[in-house]
């Protein structure tokens, strides 16, 4: 489904990454001591869930607080909709052992109910059908539906030049260009950059969610889809919705994909007294926001200047966030292009997709030029138009 883009990591290589690492090089500095199955308590000091040991914590410097946008986990989330008796309710990542509760002689589910709009959801329903689900066996709650990302837009290889920074340019053409945020989304559809997977119905949120062309088409096999609203609750005879009822075959498994990958919180400052509290920067790069951070803490030591370089970028709760977003990022944007030493960290970094690809360009490759020129007009003509989009977004959503 991937075919012709970068390669995905496996949920085994990234937890093989991190392992390494914490083992092979944390650890081993003398500097980090790690522990695992804990939580913070409000004081500051954390408790151990397999002992219930509480440990007092010394703050020397400062406080990073990576809670703030901390995501539900899927394994422990608690579902916000009732559960009935009887009812076979399990998350995603429980999938892969069914084949051990059908061996204790549970009976096999060939009928599957996946709750939930959002990136995981999809996932799943992608996941099913990959390891021999048909599409006729699966039922998707889908609440409202999304606005996603074109994978092939995200591609930082050289040989991706003119679908990754041209598609930027073709992006920020769209907000140069918008009169209205329905008019905005349209025209990110129209060049590539988003899609949506019922092309007959306009969706109602975007979260960032990302698919290859390959998995939309996957996810539009999918017929039975329940557009009622929200769960409210499951029985084992019927769901109840926000907007009716709908009856439940016998043998059913339900896949609760209703965790939310960010809390919706109001932006903090990122430097604040003895705390750093880590948040997006630029769109959607959560790891090269968090480098970025990191640069600028070790860099700088007014915060006030800190702060003006990592504005925290407002993530989309509604479709008319996005302009506000952009607004921000591209504000952001501009405060590191006028430090040279910020923008050379920048242009080093395999943390930020489009810098190496745009700084590797020849000044004698004249196609490739046209796109760079092309990119920095736009950035010039979105940047005037959105504080008009803005406005009218705010009208929009009042």
């Amino acid at each position: 489904l991937n075919r012709g883009l970068y390669e995905l990591a496996s949920g085994a290589e990234i937890v093989g990454y991190f392992d390494r690492v914490m083992n092979q090089r944390l650890l081993p500095s003398g500097r980090v001591s790690y522990h695992p199955l804990s939580n913070v308590l409000e004081d500051g000091s954390f408790e151990s869930l397999l002992s219930g040991r509480v440990t007092q914590v010394t703050v020397r410097r400062k406080t990073v607080d990576c809670t703030y946008f901390s995501p539900e986990v899927p394994a422990t989330h608690t579902p916000h909709f009732e559960v009935g008796t009887g009812v076979r309710l399990v998350p995603p990542n429980a999938l892969p052992a069914l084949w051990q509760s059908v061996e204790r002689g549970a009976p096999a589910p060939r009928h599957f109910v996946v709750i939930g709009a959002g990136k995981t959801a999809m996932d799943t329903c992608v996941w099913l059908q990959q390891c021999g689900a048909p599409a006729e066996a699966i039922q998707w709650v889908l609440p409202r539906d999304s606005w996603l990302f074109n994978r092939v837009g995200t591609q930082n290889g050289p040989e991706f030049f003119f679908e990754a920074v041209g598609g930027q340019a073709d992006q920020l053409e769209a907000f140069a260009k918008a009169t209205s945020v329905d008019d905005l989304y349209l025209r990110l559809e129209a060049c590539g950059a988003l899609m949506r997977i019922d092309p007959q119905r306009m969706p109602q949120m975007f979260h960032f969610a990302t698919l290859s062309a390959g998995e939309l088409e996957v996810l539009r096999q999918i017929r039975d889809v329940v557009r009622l609203g929200h769960v409210l609750a499951l029985r084992v005879d019927e769901m109840v919705l926000q907007q009716g009822r709908m009856p439940v075959a016998p043998g059913t498994l339900f896949v609760d994909c209703t965790a939310s990958a960010v809390r919706f919180k109001p932006c903090a400052p990122v430097f604040e007294g003895r705390r750093i509290t880590p948040q997006l920067l630029r769109p959607p790069l959560v790891t090269f926001s968090a480098a970025l951070t990191a640069y600028v803490e070790a860099h700088y030591d007014d915060p006030a200047h800190q702060n003006r370089l990592c504005a925290p970028v407002p993530f989309t709760l509604a479709l008319e966030d996005y302009p506000r977003t952009m607004l921000v990022a591209l504000t952001n944007q501009y405060h590191w292009s006028r430090d040279k030493a910020l923008r050379e960290w920048m242009h080093s970094s395999r943390l930020d997709g489009l810098a190496p690809l745009v700084s590797a360009v020849g000044k004698d490759d004249a196609e490739k030029q046209a796109v760079l020129t092309r990119l920095r007009e736009q950035i010039g003509a979105a940047a005037a138009n959105l504080p008009k989009l803005v406005a009218a977004a705010e009208a929009s959503a009042t």
